[in-house]
């Protein structure tokens, strides 16, 4: 089995297990005061420093949650109390879903290329009345796309706007610094980046603690912004995983590049070819033949990719990602291949021979 499939999760990390392990030995709770809590407590706060330091956070701002859709979901639902909110229209369903249902939403269209088209933003800060949250993802997750955030930050400062940005495909496959992006909020997950699931973190900017009302109450853990008594080995995890992934980040896009050289050669369109990209992802439609009968044959021979979204994959409507860059006559067609952190030439070369083969045979078909 090659597994081509890192943005719905990365292959564990040997860091991250180990911390894990580690983190297991320790039977106290963090919040308690007897030396067995300290030590737990000791490891939680390390943790804690690690995120906040790799994206250019306070600890006091980092806050650990389940997963990057929690992290999303409080982003939303916090920041945006009382606000428009004005979301790209190529967001993750964690944030799509994310307003409650008395919202006042506004989607944000993309340009053909997939990025997020500035001057709607600007025209919809501009028209509505009252302060307003923006919400866009780094990169998204189907197409790698990167969204222009700095740009977008200038927009929403000018207009007196906060900025969310879901950064969970972006952390640990890109130099990512909150204070540098402009944004007020970024959310990430430890799965995305070689650490375990069921650990990921919100991290707001500025020094000072900020008041955000939990989505999940509780016993006033995480300074009264998430309750629950917090999953130690896999924070630790997600820790030890950013250390790694942030400091030994590799660029992917030369081989995502031969991979999309050769299935470009055999009647493939890449999705969001012409926006900067990640390095590790390829949205691939091949016209005649449909995704679904794409990841079966090319599971069937060995490869694990996706038609998309992880949470998603298996909707009928098709990607409403390829659907807002107007691309609907090939949401039907396209898969995703996205590279882990361990991925190897051969792995690649294996993948575009197999590719390959599935072109030649819809063509004969």
């Amino acid at each position: 089995m090659i597994y081509l499939d890192a943005n719905a999760t990365e292959p564990l990390r040997p860091q991250a297990r180990d911390a894990m392990l580690a983190a297991l030995d320790l039977t106290g709770n963090p919040a308690s005061a007897h030396r067995a809590g300290r030590a737990a407590r000791a490891v939680l706060d390390r943790a804690r420093r690690v995120v906040a330091d790799q994206v250019g956070g306070s600890t006091e701002n980092c806050v650990f949650t389940s997963g990057g859709t929690e992290a999303n979901v409080l982003a939303v639902r916090g920041l945006g109390q009382g606000r428009r909110l004005l979301i790209g229209a190529t967001e993750h369903d964690a944030v799509r879903q994310a307003p409650p249902a008395d919202a006042d939403v506004e989607w944000i269209a993309v340009t053909p290329d997939g990025q997020l088209d500035l001057a709607d933003l600007e025209r919809k800060l501009a028209a509505g009345e009252g302060d307003a949250l923006v919400c866009v993802m780094l990169a998204n997750n189907e197409t790698g796309v990167i969204h222009p955030i700095a740009e977008i930050a200038r927009l929403c400062r000018k207009a007196g706007a906060r900025l969310h940005v879901d950064a969970v495909q972006g952390v640990g496959r890109l130099p990512v610094n909150i204070t540098t992006l402009g944004a007020d909020s970024l959310a990430l997950s430890g799965h995305k980046f070689g650490g375990p699931k069921g650990a990921a973190a919100l991290v707001l900017a500025g020094e000072s603690a900020v008041v955000l009302p939990p989505v999940q109450a509780g016993g006033g853990q995480e300074r009264g912004r998430r309750g629950g008594t917090p999953p130690l080995p896999a924070i630790a995890g997600l820790a030890a995983a950013l250390d790694v992934a942030v400091n030994e980040m590799r660029d992917l896009s030369p081989m995502r590049d031969r991979l999309e050289a050769v299935a470009r050669e055999h009647g493939a369109v890449v999705c969001g070819q012409g926006a900067p990209r990640l390095g590790n992802t390829s949205c691939l439609a091949l016209p005649g033949l449909r995704r679904d009968s794409q990841l079966i044959a090319l599971d069937l021979a060995g490869f694990c990719v996706s038609t998309g979204a992880a949470c998603s994959s298996g909707k009928v409507s098709g990607s409403h990602v390829l659907h807002a860059m107007g691309l609907d006559d090939l949401a039907d067609y396209a898969i995703r291949v996205s590279l882990p952190w361990n991925v190897t030439e051969a792995d690649v070369g294996s993948f575009i021979e197999a590719y390959a083969r599935l072109a030649e045979r819809r063509k004969n078909a």
